[in-house]
């Protein structure tokens, strides 16, 4: 019993130092390339949106919309021409992009320069389509502090010249920073394995015209 302890707390041991390396290494390596706000940003190609809960009413949560607001700043402040959004329409009956695309409008945002990606299943997945589907080479992305290193860690990863735009609007739960601690664990293997989103497809040129792509 004292050798399976042993080894039992070897094991976790060995598990805990991974993920705090892990960690350890994407928000150190990524938090030069963040800023507080859409005036300090840099210029990109488009705004990215990762895609979170969509209310039973079809309202956006209260992460979503913060998410929305900041890439909007980003479009006002001319730090983008396009805004991407990204987001789970994997059945019929839920939708997280198009919700997204009707508040876009009421503020403003011509269509023209709003593009869906309906297969945002997760931060990995979205930033794999954003560069091999939508073509983009450089993007601003619109989240929370919680979510930012991973977002930024991966799109750099896979090539994209990518910085994080703070979208908090009040404090994050704990329990968010506990989940992306092993959200990171598993960027970090996406990257090494080089995993395939689950969806590809036909490209849709960021450049072009919104209107164009459902």
């Amino acid at each position: 019993m004292k050798r399976f302890l042993h080894r039992l707390a070897l094991v976790g041991g060995i598990l805990l130092a991974l993920i705090v390396i892990t960690n350890a290494i994407i928000y150190l390596s990524t938090r030069s390339y963040m800023y507080a706000g859409a005036k300090d940003a840099p210029n990109a190609q488009a705004a990215v949106i990762p895609g979170a809960a969509v209310l039973k009413n079809g309202a956006l949560s209260p992460i979503f919309k913060d998410r929305v607001d900041a890439a909007i700043g980003l479009y006002r402040e001319n730090k983008v021409s396009k805004i991407l959004v990204s987001g789970d329409n994997s059945t019929v009956s839920y939708n997280e992009v198009n919700p997204v695309r009707n508040y876009l409008l009421e503020k403003g945002v011509p269509d023209r320069d709003i593009f869906l990606d309906h297969a945002g299943f997760d931060t990995y997945s979205t930033m794999y389509r954003a560069r091999d589907i939508f073509g983009i080479a450089s993007m601003l992305i619109a989240t929370q502090s919680f979510h930012l290193p991973r977002a930024v860690f991966i799109a750099r990863n896979l090539g994209i010249t990518a910085y994080g735009v703070n979208a908090d609007n009040g404090a994050s739960l704990l329990r968010n920073y506990i989940r992306e601690a092993l959200a990171n664990v598993k960027a970090m293997l996406n990257l090494m394995l080089d995993r395939k989103p689950k969806y590809l497809g036909e490209k849709i040129p960021i450049a072009g015209d919104g209107r164009n792509y459902p």
